[in-house]
């Protein structure tokens, strides 16, 4: 079987960037990922992007992009689904690799928060749901995070204030961050007088969307660079699974089906069980995401999670390091982009970048990413080789 590695990895800080518009964030991603590559050419670059045709106006980045990246002859498209379209377009990369018609490819997660504010905002974020039976009723993507909350700590007879844990870990890993939108502690009180958004979740419990751009090179192995003097960290495994779009219409909503599967397809190509991963970079767009994919994924037993959180076993010293860059929560949540971001962090944990936040002796990683409550899973086991 094709040896797929990553190569090169790239990305911006994750902010407001008021001065960049959505094009020289990208070619700032896309550059620096070739250069980390050492100087591979790509014949495809793969776009995971949501809505940049709502709110930048702009569609048919595939040709935008890349031509403004000087990337002109190549195969380029866009890859949706909502906050998993990240995770999906890697996944057309590995694919592309792997059948033999593609050499190298770029991978792209790109998302223009800022070219609007106000309510528009809360209108394109409600295009990932239902639209039908959600976003006409008046659903919000924040409103159906705080339902799921509300019924997990009815279920398992929890305080409001259970799943602090996450967002607390998040912050303290993004402290070292340079790319994290918050650098900066959170505790327990800070977190217990925060406002409630939609009972029980409050402003701690949801990632700030924002503006972001990451990038990476995939290649087959024996194309790397013959003076590559770096550890190599090859793509084993990649799985996506789908569950219903609108978490009412499943049996157990509090069961991320997607997630499970997706993770356990991914971990059987690799070999391994999802547990055995050093590093799981999960979905934390809300706490209760994060909980609800450490029970699915089988890391935590169902309704144990918070537990596990507030033990301190999810730090980067700790059992299983999680959020190692600040998640979501703090490294910052570009829709499109998240999935990429996912992967250039879990890169540099198994090459032993991160400094502070390094994981000792790393060479597994799981990452997933999230589209909605999981209504669409993506995940891909990384390997230090």
């Amino acid at each position: 079987m094709t040896d797929v590695v990553i190569a090169g990895i790239g990305q911006i800080p994750v902010g407001e960037h008021w001065e960049l518009s959505l094009r020289q964030m990208s070619t700032r991603a896309i550059r620096a990922a070739l250069t980390d590559s050492g100087g591979l050419v790509p014949q495809a670059l793969y776009i995971g992007n949501v809505f940049s045709s709502i709110i930048s106006h702009q569609a048919n980045l595939g040709a935008l992009l890349s031509d403004y990246a000087g990337l002109r002859g190549i195969e380029s498209y866009t890859v949706e689904a909502a906050g998993a379209s990240g995770g999906a377009a890697l996944r057309m990369a590995y694919l592309a690799i792997l059948s033999g018609y593609v050499d190298t490819a770029l991978v792209l997660g790109v998302e223009k928060w800022t070219d609007q504010v106000g309510t528009e905002l809360n209108t394109a974020a409600a295009t990932t749901m239902d639209y039908d039976y959600e976003s006409t009723p008046g659903m919000s993507i924040t409103a159906q995070a705080g339902l799921l909350m509300q019924r997990y700590l009815y279920e398992y007879h929890l305080s409001p204030n259970a799943l602090a844990g996450f967002p607390i870990q998040a912050h303290a890993n993004a402290i070292h961050n340079p790319n994290a939108i918050y650098r900066r502690a959170l505790n327990l009180d800070t977190y217990e007088k925060a406002e409630k958004i939609s009972d029980p979740l409050n402003l701690y419990d949801q990632s700030p969307m924002a503006d972001g751009a990451a990038a990476l090179v995939l290649t087959r192995r024996e194309l790397l660079p013959k003076d590559w003097n770096r550890p190599v960290v090859g793509v084993l495994g990649s799985s996506v699974n789908i569950d219903t779009l609108a978490s009412h219409d499943r049996p157990d909503p509090l069961a991320f089906e997607a997630a499970r599967l997706s993770a356990e397809g991914a971990c059987a190509q690799a070999g391994i069980k999802p547990v055995y991963a050093d590093i799981f970079e999960l979905d934390d767009s809300y706490s209760i995401y994060a909980a609800l994919s450490l029970e699915a994924t089988g890391f935590a037993a169902r309704g144990k999670s918070h537990e596990m959180a507030e033990s301190g076993l999810f730090g980067p010293q700790a059992k299983l390091p999680i959020l190692t860059m600040g998640g979501c929560k703090a490294r910052g949540n570009p829709l499109g982009a998240k999935g990429i971001y996912q992967a250039v962090e879990a890169v540099m944990q198994l090459r032993g970048e991160c400094g502070p936040n390094q994981v000792p002796d790393a060479r597994v990683a799981m990452i997933q990413c999230l589209g909605g409550p999981a209504s669409t899973a993506v995940t891909h086991v990384l390997q230090r080789m």
